[in-house]
């Protein structure tokens, strides 16, 4: 199991802020875990022990809404914090986390984060501004459901998975949704997300194989996300 001062991955979220000590006691007291794709990490309602810090694999945050559906919210990658905002508010949370592939986490206990955070000013600073871009990432996707049009939203996730994930050596993005997790992020029932992306492929937007796809025009798909 490899120690919490010495792992790449938390250059990449709050836990940079932690002085040597609080990483040696994160390290002897967290444990890791392997979840499997789909496997759900937690759900909406509960309240975490603790936080989980993502050393590889990606995962869906959604959210269920009063007819049923779930919305997909936002992915959490490598180097992201999972929970955090909810153990520090000692609020339950208010989304659900789902494997979209295998995953590789450290599960930290709650004590050891709300102590460092009431101790170290640095650490608070970074847990604030990583709450303070989730925020305003959700209320980007607030306005962008409200004002955009399905088509452009759907560039746009297109052009996020994009952006976030990258592609694997054949030109595909290198996450694979289901057609209906792609139209729970879009917001749009599936067999509308179906003829929509047959519609990208006509107008040589995209190729698809599969499940797999890929972007053969980005500039112009940011066009279309833009409402050019």
């Amino acid at each position: 199991m490899s120690k919490c001062e010495q792992c790449i991955v938390r250059q990449f979220s709050s836990i940079k802020a932690m002085t040597k000590d609080e990483l040696l006691r994160i390290s002897e007291c967290k444990s890791s875990q392997i979840i499997r794709k789909g496997e759900v990490i937690f759900e909406e309602g509960e309240y975490l022990n603790g936080v989980f810090c993502v050393k590889d694999g990606v995962c869906k945050l959604t959210k269920l809404s009063s007819n049923g559906k779930s919305q997909i919210v936002r992915f959490i990658k490598k180097g992201d914090i999972l929970g955090q905002r909810s153990v520090i508010s000692e609020e339950a949370v208010n989304l659900s986390a789902v494997a979209v592939e295998d995953m590789m986490v450290c599960f930290i206990p709650k004590d050891e984060i709300l102590t460092a955070f009431r101790s170290n000013p640095n650490f608070s600073v970074e847990v604030v501004r990583d709450v303070c871009h989730d925020l305003k990432e959700a209320n980007n996707t607030i306005v962008d459901m409200a004002q955009k049009t399905v088509k452009q939203r759907l560039a746009d996730a297109l052009l996020y998975l994009d952006d976030n994930f990258g592609t694997d050596s054949e030109g595909f993005l290198k996450v694979h949704l289901s057609r209906e997790e792609l139209g729970n992020m879009v917001g749009t029932a599936t067999e509308s997300l179906i003829r929509m992306l047959s519609d990208f492929g006509k107008q040589g937007l995209i190729n698809m194989d599969g499940k797999r796809i890929k972007l053969s025009n980005v500039p112009k798909l940011k066009r279309l996300s833009e409402g050019v």
